[in-house]
């Protein structure tokens, strides 16, 4: 006899409300997927002859986006900066640092840590436009600022 057809997820959740299984219930859709919509899934056929299960596994990746981006600055000579910026994305993004187009490295005057820039005495040479570099293996993307000692 024809089987009958279900969808589940696995890990007990419930099926997204906006998923739509086709007439025959052979296909599930799931429009505009979302970070929640990851995990197990599972088809299962029965009828009264028997019963089989297909599962499958859903992974959902994003490209980086800003959570928090850095800002103009313009301070004194020996205030210090701190800089933080932030990116969501799965996976999760990698950070670093441009100076005026160049790699900025961590230094004896020059704190890099993940997302945050520390720069703890400006000098007049700290001038200039800063870029906080987020990555993961889908995207890359740049939040710019200017620091302006004076």
């Amino acid at each position: 006899p024809v089987p009958s057809i279900s969808w589940k997820r696995s890990d007990g959740n419930s099926l997204p409300k906006k998923s739509e299984a086709s007439r025959t219930k052979a296909v599930l859709e799931i429009p505009d997927v979302q970070q929640e919509d990851e995990g197990s899934y599972e088809c299962i056929a029965g009828n009264i002859r028997g019963r089989n299960v297909a599962r499958g596994q859903l992974f959902v990746y994003a490209l980086p986006e800003w959570d928090k981006k850095i800002q103009n600055a313009f301070l004194s000579l020996y205030d210090s900066l701190v800089w933080e910026c932030k990116a969501k994305g799965k996976p999760s993004p990698s950070y670093s640092w441009l100076k005026n187009g160049q790699p900025l490295l961590s230094q004896e005057r020059i704190q890099i840590a993940n997302g945050t820039l520390i720069i703890p005495v400006l000098n007049m040479s700290d001038s200039g436009l800063y870029q906080c570099v987020a990555e993961n293996k889908y995207d890359t993307i740049y939040a710019n600022a200017e620091l302006r000692v004076i």
